[in-house]
Parts: C-alpha cells; sequence; structure tokens
C-alpha cells in the first residue's frame, strides 16, 4: 500500500464501523454492470481497492482480501475487504474482513494456515487462518514520526468469516523506519520455522518465527540491486522449480515511481534462499509486467500440492492516476489470475506468466478471422499467429476513439493517446514500450475487458497489463498484415 504520494486523511472515525452487507446475488447481474465495470475480472461491490492482501488458499476456497476505502472512491482509511473462490474467477463478496483500530489503518500483508498450530491459536485438527498485516498509525506520522508502521496479526477459526485481533500487536515493532510494510509470510518446512519477507524503504528485511509473534531478524537485500525509482512495497518469496527440475527461489518486489513505463510496476529476482538469506545469481532488473497496469502482486499461499501452480495477481492500476479514472461507484480491477512458472532463456532466468486454465470455462467457439472484424462485444480472446513482422492492431469504435498496438522485431507498443477518456491525467495517454531483447514473436494472447487489455507474448514470456476506458465500447478491429493468423474467442461474463 503506497502512501507517500497521497495526502493522508485525518485519522476520523477509525473506530467506527462500515455498514457492509453482501451483494444480493440474485441482482449481481444489474449490480456489476456499470460502465467500465470488468465482466470477468475482480473488482470491489463499491468504492475504492488496491493492493491484493492475504491470498490464501483453505477448504476449496481461494481466498482474497484487498486494501479497501469502504467509505469512499479514492484512497482513505485502509481496511481489509474480503471475497472467495472456488476458482479465482466466480467471486462471492463477502463482509469487510479487518477494520482499522487504535494502532492504526490495516495496510497490505499476508495470510497464512497454522497447520502446526505453532501459535495456539487453534489445533492440528482446526488450524487457524492468520492474517499479517500492515498497521499505519497515520495520528504518528502527522506528527512527524518515523516508527508509524508495524507489523500485527489476526486469527479466523471459521475460514475467515469472523476475525480476532491478537491481544499482543504489533508483533513486529518499527527499528525507527518510515517504510517499513507489507509483510508476505510462508511457512518453511526444511528449518521449522515462518519466514517473513517485509518491504523497508528501497529494500527488503527478512525475519524468522516459530510462532508468528516473535519474530527475529534475519538478513536484508536490495541496497545495491535492482531498480531504485521509488520506494519498494509488497514483495513475496518462493520457490519455482525449472523445466530441468531444479528448484530456485524467486522474489517479486514492487516499486513506485520507477517502472519501466515511469509509475508502478514490480521487479523480480532470481537465486538462492537458505532460510535466512537470498542470493541472486545477477544483477539484472527484470520485470513481472511490462505495461502500465499491474502493481502490487502477490501469489496465494497453501495451495495443495496435488495443484502445485504458483498462483499470481496484481492489482491493475498505477499510483501515477489511479485515484481519477472515470469510474463511480467503483475504483480499481485486479488483473486475471495468472500461473507463474520458471524457465531459463539463452541462460538467464524468465518469469512466464500465463492466464489460468479456469478462465477457460468461459470460452465460446474460437472463430478464424482475416484483417478485420467486427467486434459483439468488449470481452474475448485474440489468438495471433504471425508469419510476418511489422504490424498493427487497431480497436476503434463510431466515436473515433482508437487504441494502436504495435508489434516489431525490436518492440511492442501501447498507443493510449486516443483511446477514449484520457484526460483525467496527463500521464495517462502516453505510448508504452516494450522492448522485445531480440527474441522472435511467436504467439500472442490478448484478452479483452470492458477497460483493459492483457497481452500475453510467446507463452507468456513477456506481458503487458494496460487500462483504456473508450467513450463507447471498441466494435472494429483492424489488423494491418494479413500475415498473421488470427481467431477470436468471446468470453461469458461472470456476474
Amino acid at each position: 500500500m503506497n502512501a507517500k504520494l497521497i495526502t493522508v486523511i485525518a485519522f476520523i472515525g477509525i473506530l467506527s464501523s462500515c455498514h457492509f452487507k453482501s451483494p444480493d446475488r440474485s441482482n449481481s447481474a444489474e449490480m456489476f454492470n456499470e460502465k467500465y465495470r470488468p465482466q470477468y475480472h475482480f473488482s470491489p461491490p463499491t468504492n475504492w481497492m488496491n493492493d491484493p492482501n492475504g491470498m490464501v488458499y483453505h477448504d476449496g476456497e481461494y481466498h482474497l482480501f484487498y486494501q479497501h476505502y469502504p467509505d469512499g472512491n479514492k484512497w482513505g482509511p485502509m481496511h481489509w475487504g474480503h471475497a472467495v473462490s472456488s476458482d479465482m474467477i466466480h467471486w462471492e463478496h463477502l463482509p469487510i474482513a479487518l477494520y482499522p483500530d487504535s494502532l492504526g489503518y490495516i495496510f497490505s500483508g499476508s495470510a497464512v494456515i497454522d497447520v502446526n498450530n505453532t501459535t495456539g491459536f487453534g489445533s492440528k485438527e482446526k488450524p487457524a487462518m492468520v492474517a499479517i498485516y500492515t498497521y499505519h498509525d497515520a495520528k504518528a506520522e502527522r506528527e512527524g514520526k518515523v516508527d508509524f508502521q508495524t507489523q500485527g496479526i489476526a486469527l479466523s477459526l471459521d475460514n475467515g468469516r469472523t476475525w480476532t485481533k491478537y491481544k499482543g500487536n504489533p508483533v513486529l515493532n518499527n527499528p525507527g523506519i518510515r517504510d517499513f510494510r507489507d509483510p508476505k509470510v510462508s511457512w518453511n518446512e526444511k528449518l521449522n520455522k515462518w519466514v517473513m519477507i517485509l518491504a523497508v524503504k528501497d529494500h527488503v528485511t527478512i525475519y524468522s518465527s516459530p510462532d508468528l509473534k516473535n519474530w527475529a531478524f534475519e538478513s536484508e537485500f536490495g541496497n545495491d540491486i535492482g531498480a531504485h525509482g521509488g520506494v519498494w512495497e509488497c514483495p513475496d518469496l518462493f520457490p519455482l522449480t525449472d523445466d530441468s527440475g531444479s528448484t530456485h527461489w524467486v522474489m517479486l518486489v514492487s516499486i513506485n515511481p520507477g517502472g519501466p513505463q515511469g509509475g508502478s510496476a514490480t521487479q523480480y529476482f532470481v537465486g538462492q534462499f537458505d532460510g535466512s538469506e537470498f542470493i541472486p545469481y545477477d544483477t539484472i532488473t527484470r520485470w513481472v509486467d511490462y505495461g502500465a497496469d499491474n502493481y502490487a502482486g502477490v501469489t496465494w499461499s497453501n495451495i495443495p500440492e496435488s495443484d502445485g501452480r504458483r498462483l499470481f495477481l496484481g492489482w491493475m492500476s498505477n499510483w501515477q492516476y489511479a485515484n481519477e479514472v472515470p469510474t463511480t461507484e467503483w475504483r480499481s480491477a485486479m488483473t486475471i489470475p495468472r500461473e507463474l512458472k520458471l524457465q531459463f532463456i539463452d541462460k538467464e532466468p524468465a518469469l512466464i506468466s500465463t492466464p489460468v486454465d479456469e478462465l477457460k470455462k468461459l470460452e465460446s467457439t474460437p472463430v478464424k478471422f482475416s484483417e478485420t472484424i467486427n467486434l459483439k462485444n468488449s470481452l474475448f480472446k485474440l489468438d495471433l499467429k504471425p508469419t510476418e513482422l511489422p504490424f498493427e492492431l487497431h480497436f476503434s469504435n463510431d466515436l473515433n476513439d482508437e487504441l494502436i498496438i504495435s508489434f516489431t522485431r525490436e518492440n511492442v507498443k501501447v498507443n493510449r493517446a486516443n483511446s477514449g477518456k484520457t484526460g483525467f491525467s496527463d500521464l495517462f495517454p502516453a505510448t508504452h514500450f516494450m522492448d522485445m531483447k531480440g527474441k522472435p514473436m511467436n504467439n500472442i494472447q490478448v484478452y479483452s475487458d470492458r477497460s483493459s487489455l492483457e497481452l500475453f507474448i510467446n507463452g507468456g514470456q513477456l506481458v503487458m497489463s494496460e487500462l483504456v476506458f473508450p467513450n463507447s465500447p471498441y466494435n472494429k478491429l483492424w489488423i494491418t498484415n494479413k500475415n498473421v493468423e488470427s481467431e477470436i474467442t468471446y468470453l461469458k461474463p461472470i456476474w
């Protein structure tokens, strides 16, 4: 959660409750049909949302908590909103999970299942779900103090429906650092301890604990590696096995500003982790997504071994303009869920992102086309196989809005200058570039929703996520080169 570029709202009503009711599912199709509302991406029922938090799988449910301000559609005192899903696609909205209290707003964090009952909160037969989050004391911040962020925990014994905050909070006090937040916690089976990676100014620190209550400093990483154009946030640390069966560790770290398009973005590092210290293989800065609109993404914990996937979700916006995008009842959405894999390409590690297979249940029968097509609606997937470069995709409507995506051997460009509503920010109508780094372009997937496009190139080796706000839905697509095999698959809405 980034409050550095935002005027912190006065710490008023911090103990008051917000009267949230889960939406009436019988009326959800109408409720979730506002202009620009995504139809197969997650979005909050109403008002503000940013970072995904507390992503954990338990008893057949994917839990998604998220940074939420229930009383307005701009950033405000942070709560944890909550939703659950059996497939990461269709979501049931639940009441707010965590409210601000006397220790502060509830900033970003993670959740785990304490299967060994290390906390004593539950039992091995009925383990507790434990949330680990940052307290942000806005009053202390206004008073000029630097230690206004600490880490707290809360527990649930009913699969996340109700929560009790730990009486001993905070469990990790601030050592005198202004930015000290976003704990991502995992269990290290080999060392029999919990590991926390925490964002600290423009690097990360690693702590360990036997019980989620008592934490010991282990190491730090990032002082002299990676992008440093802004504050580091929302880290994650997890193992991935490559195609040869070797296990490596991947660290995700979001940064704002300083991304490849100038604002928010998420970088990653690959190396080895011994439970205490992370050692990267090289010093190259790599990006999870080269578009403008994928930030603060982290992965689900507790995915069953029988599944074995590393599943990722990001916030589909950018702090350059997140508070000003032209939506009213709700603000912000998440990316489509993605599976992360690790490959070595020309001996360099590459994090591969692909849409989860569960999305296929929304698909209709694919239709091949050539050069031009009249679009039935905004919900579709394009599969493109260029046999010749360059070429462009032109998405347009009857109001003369046009989004242009260009593909050459050198780069991919997304031009939002005339894409629709852009006047809410001077930074929005830009052309975004992704360097192809000499790679051939074998295949391209484009996922379109009402207000976004997500590009997956060469099976997810390179990715771009971009918001768009056309004045009316794009209803025409023109491909400027006939030597592109083209197929469109329309998707069903989830509401």
